[in-house]
């Protein structure tokens, strides 16, 4: 027998050993006795765990961002439901920050006489708050179909928030047929939209008390009122 053969015979003769003793031990150790559970699955579960499930929020300038510790000993319905109502909220305050910029220079529902959004809404005709109503139930009807669980009806709950299945922030709703189709442009795309989503409930948050506290619109307060 060539020498070469012989040594690769020898040394996976030793790993077929090595392989044996450790499956061997597992199975009769301790933690294995009265288990059903393969060690390759054993070994499977004592895998460290993903950032959020594998939720985009992880790969940006702050990383895996949870000084709280909002994701501590939450299972994967829970964080999924934290993502949604983050997301919610950050898509809501795009439009709000976007709407704080525009509306000093266009504001077809409002005197354009000056003043903080919040002293001129109750001035709106009531049809108007109608219409505004009615679109905000539309919205949350079709994400509540789309996403959230049925409630039992002998119990009027839910077993989780969210259906099983349900992917955060994903209601289909792509008209400008934004979506990339390559996987990792989309996981892009879905960071920055994260990334967008925390900027702007900070900025509508810093919109919101800049008027409280000084009475006047952001153009007004920089003295740049005409813009």
């Amino acid at each position: 027998i060539p020498e070469n053969y012989l040594s690769s015979f020898l040394t996976d003769l030793r790993m077929m050993m090595v392989l044996t003793g450790v499956q061997a031990a597992a199975i009769f150790s301790p933690i294995m006795a009265g288990s059903r559970v393969t060690p390759i699955q054993m070994v499977a579960r004592t895998k460290i765990a993903e950032f959020a499930y594998g939720l985009p929020g992880g790969k940006n300038i702050l990383g895996e961002f949870d000084p709280a510790g909002f994701l501590e000993g939450k299972d994967k319905l829970e964080v999924y439901r934290l993502r949604e109502a983050e997301l919610a909220h950050g898509r809501v305050s795009m439009l709000a920050s976007l709407g704080f910029l525009v509306q000093e220079k266009f504001h077809p529902l409002f005197s354009g006489d000056g003043g903080p959004a919040i002293d001129q809404i109750p001035a709106l005709p009531i049809w108007l708050w109608g219409v505004m109503l009615a679109g905000i139930g539309y919205a949350e009807q079709i994400r509540i179909a789309k996403g959230w669980a049925k409630l039992d009806p002998e119990t009027n709950t839910a077993a989780s928030a969210l259906r099983e299945g349900y992917y955060p922030g994903d209601l289909g709703f792509d008209p400008l047929n934004l979506k990339p189709e390559d996987p990792a442009e989309f996981a892009l795309m879905q960071e920055k939209e994260l990334s967008h989503c925390r900027l702007a409930m900070i900025a509508a948050a810093g919109f919101l008390a800049q008027e409280a506290v000084t009475g006047k619109t952001w153009g007004d307060y920089w003295g740049d009122y005409s813009w």
